[in-house]
């Protein structure tokens, strides 16, 4: 039986994961966090990893706070680039597989159209340019690494901008939201289960994937495709990125071309909004 380590298990991919589990039974699951596996102390990921002994790891864990990651940067750079450095490295010593997570954030958001993995990054934050820089070093130090970049992360764990906006939608009469950043929500159970579906095939081909649900639609629009399913009578108003600055800037168009997983894996990208119904309903 494979083992698998799951890295970062709290969150919200590592949740799902945990959900879907149940349903691989021919592997053997070993979810960390924070508090077992911090991966901002190497010592203790080389460690555990050599105590684990894993035949696959995915490391879903990932310093996510975008705004604060522009000042702690060297927290950032330690979990979203350093140990994924070390992680590829053992891997590639103990030949066990690796599937990496990471963002849309290594783009500048300027394209006119989808983003294709080998299109070139150029990230405008902190947490992109450590994200990208965990990429370069996982390819480097293990180049058999799948690395699956996804964007507008989502579910019923953790916190996220669905269940922010149902918050406030109950709270106020009306909401200002973003109409012009631009891509595709990823349900974090779509997510899992392309992960696992990749694992259970009989193909491994390494490189980078991008995967996000199928659509295209703004902040905005999304937020009005919740309050469309919530049945919440809250007026949103679109507002321009300009009148909601951030420390960190966000890519202004970030959708990714699903069409390299698709090809490989035959893995279809769902359509967002069923997606986001189908997490709604688990919500209630």
């Amino acid at each position: 039986m494979q083992k698998i380590l799951v890295t970062g298990a709290n969150g919200q991919l590592g949740s799902e994961i945990k959900m879907l589990a149940l349903h691989y039974p021919q592997f053997d699951f070993i979810f960390t966090d924070i508090d077992d596996f911090p991966l901002d102390q190497s010592e203790v990921i080389i460690s555990n990893f050599n105590r684990i002994q894993p035949d696959i790891v995915i490391n879903c864990a990932a310093y996510t706070a975008v705004d604060k990651a522009e000042q702690d940067t060297v927290v950032a750079d330690a979990i979203n680039h350093l140990a994924i450095a070390t992680l590829a490295s053992l891997c590639s010593e103990s030949g066990a597989k690796l599937v990496h997570i990471s963002t849309d954030y290594v783009f500048d958001g300027t394209s006119p159209v989808a983003y294709k993995e080998d299109d070139q990054p150029n990230p405008k934050s902190v947490y992109g340019v450590t994200k990208l820089a965990g990429e370069i070093a996982c390819l480097k130090n293990f180049p058999d690494s799948i690395i699956i970049r996804t964007a507008w992360v989502y579910s019923e764990f953790g916190n996220n901008f669905v269940k922010t906006m149902l918050r406030l939608m109950s709270e106020r009469d009306s909401l200002s939201v973003v109409d012009d950043q631009v891509g595709s929500p990823t349900y974090a159970a779509d997510l899992a289960q392309v992960i696992l579906t990749i694992l259970d095939s009989a193909t491994w081909e390494s490189g980078i994937y991008h995967y996000s649900n199928a659509g295209e639609i703004s902040w905005f629009d999304f937020a009005q495709d919740i309050k469309e399913i919530a049945q919440k009578t809250c007026k949103i108003t679109g507002i321009p990125a300009s009148n909601y600055p951030t420390p960190a800037e966000r890519p202004a168009y970030s959708l990714l071309d699903k069409s390299k997983i698709k090809a490989v894996y035959g893995i279809e990208a769902v359509d967002y909004k069923i997606s986001l119904k189908k997490m709604m309903e688990r919500l209630d």
